[in-house]
């Protein structure tokens, strides 16, 4: 359980609350308990924003960040079947329970269950760095910084259209070379009559795709 004891947000310095509250989440062994305090501390920040008081919103970031990991670090201690370990019981004898279930029981969705996993895997160093800031980030923004940045610039491009198009452009690279180097009587003799029967089809379907492709290609 967290102590009841805290300094008060209200009547506290800020840095005697954060300590705090820091030291309590490491501590701490429920997931509900965190979940409970990223909650209140995301309420906090939103305030904080609101009252344009800057050291108070980043104090509530620190400590929703702080307990958002903490959550994650607990999630984490519960063994996938896969990992070779069991799940963790819950107290009486109960059936195990996964991390998904003890996500749920906390409350968190499953998009807030894969945040915190993910925040969990941060670097402590790292965490540390950008959560001690003079600029904490949002949880989002510190897992956004860390998402892998694209090698190519897609200039607003659809990722999946940008793939699409790169393939096409090798296919049809290595198509034009295979039309130099193989004629088309040579294609039609090799083929028995069932194949050139289904060559005609693919060469008429390839044609009006070709033909489509050359009208939003203009």
């Amino acid at each position: 359980m967290l102590p009841a004891n805290l300094p008060s947000i209200a009547h506290a310095k800020l840095p005697a609350t954060y300590d705090g509250a820091k030291a309590a989440l490491e501590k701490c062994s429920r997931i509900d308990e965190c979940a409970e305090w990223a909650n209140k501390a995301e309420a906090l920040a939103s305030y904080a924003k609101q009252a344009e008081d800057a050291e108070l919103q980043k104090m509530a970031e620190r400590i929703r960040a702080r307990a958002i990991r903490r959550c994650g670090e607990l999630l984490r201690a519960i063994k996938r079947p896969e990992q070779g370990g069991r799940p963790t019981k819950n107290g009486g004898g109960s059936a195990p329970v996964s991390r998904a279930q003890a996500g749920r029981d906390a409350g968190l969705s499953r998009d807030q269950r894969r945040d915190a996993i993910r925040v969990a895997r941060v670097p402590e160093a790292d965490f540390e760095a950008a959560v001690e800031s003079d600029d904490p980030p949002t949880v989002t923004r510190l897992l956004e910084e860390r998402r892998p940045k694209p090698i190519v610039d897609l200039k607003g491009r659809d990722p999946r259209e940008y793939a699409a198009a790169t393939q096409a452009l090798g296919l049809m690279r290595r198509f034009a070379e295979f039309t130099t180097e193989k004629a088309p009587e040579a294609i039609a003799r090799g083929a028995s009559g069932r194949e050139r029967v289904i060559l005609r089809k693919q060469a008429a379907a390839i044609i009006e795709w070709l033909k489509a492709l050359l009208r939003e290609t203009t």
